[in-house]
């Protein structure tokens, strides 16, 4: 029987909702803008557009069945709570808790990482389908791996697996990387122009600071202009032996890559690649195909719709 069900994706910066059928077709979507949100005005926001979409599925004469949500953190599972380290009072906030109680009807709300979520839905209806050893590169505002292994998300025992922000790539530990992590310092979309901006006086640049973004430092870098091009050569780098660590470690089939610097970062896969090749096992680089999200924006939205599809079919 046909379902449908409520995909969040929360980011940073944003949330967006979507209404998705048990086949993956995503019926309505809608967005919002975070702004200066933080704590219940978030969970709020989420309620808010769950009560919207609820409103379309209505006109639709469609029933909603669960409400699945993607965070940019950890979601502990065994208390329904999370830690957003981008929402100011998401330490240990209890976002199931607080949909259940503020959704009118009493359906299944399940919550995971954006990470968990991008793997999840490139495994079922994206490039990654058919796989059951894949890693989902998620970079963005941070950074963060989504892993399958054996056809099952890899959760660790605190929820926390994933969390390559804090990968060390670098042989010398600098005080800045304890917020951050020594990875999404130097080579997550925060980390390009915080970079950037560090090393403004070591090349001519067209680039100005004020109002930088990697949408404009991938523009430059196109233009060959020298800053630029210092600051994606070391994120390569980066990109690079984090590919090769985990090719070494988990021999997965493929890499995906995505979030919002993947995109216009497509044009360095090849490269970062050749990186990895330096770095990585010789046999599991061999085997590994390594691709940009076929799902793009939409992936943790249609695994966070997976969330739901997949309890049903457990139960």
């Amino acid at each position: 029987m046909q379902k449908t069900v409520i995909a969040i994706d929360l980011g940073g910066t944003k949330c967006a909702g979507a209404l998705i059928n048990s086949k993956g077709v995503i019926l309505e979507s809608l967005k919002y803008k975070l702004d200066s949100r933080e704590g219940d005005d978030v969970a709020n926001l989420i309620n808010d557009l769950c009560l919207e979409l609820s409103d379309k599925a209505n006109d639709k004469a469609l029933q909603i069945d669960g409400i699945g949500i993607s965070i940019p953190g950890i979601s502990y599972h065994g208390t329904g709570c999370v830690w957003a380290p981008n929402i100011p009072g998401w330490s240990e906030y209890p976002l199931q808790k607080f949909i259940k109680k503020k959704y009118p009807k009493k359906i299944p709300v399940l919550i995971d990482s954006d990470r968990a979520c991008c793997i999840l839905g490139e495994s079922w209806l994206g490039i990654a389908k058919g796989c059951k050893h894949a890693i989902f590169l998620a970079v963005g505002t941070g950074i963060g791996a989504g892993i399958l292994i054996d056809g099952r998300i890899l959760r660790g025992a605190n929820d926390i697996a994933g969390a390559i922000g804090w990968m060390a790539l670098e042989t010398e530990y600098i005080e800045e990387y304890k917020k951050y992590g020594c990875f999404e310092y130097h080579a997550s979309g925060d980390g390009l122009t915080r970079i950037a901006k560090h090393w403004k006086n070591k090349a001519y640049t067209i680039l100005e600071m004020k109002n930088l973004s990697t949408e404009l430092i991938f523009k430059a870098y196109k233009q060959h202009d020298p800053l630029a091009r210092l600051v994606l050569d070391q994120a390569i780098r980066c990109w690079g032996k984090a590919s090769a660590n985990l090719i070494s470690l988990f021999n997965p089939e493929m890499i995906i890559f995505g979030g919002g610097v993947f995109g216009p970062g497509e044009i360095l896969i090849d490269s970062i690649k050749l990186e990895a090749s330096k770095w990585a096992q010789p046999i599991s680089m061999k085997k590994v195909i390594m691709v940009k999200s076929s799902l793009g924006t939409n992936a943790p939205l249609i695994g966070a719709a997976k969330l739901i599809i997949e309890h049903y079919a457990n139960v």
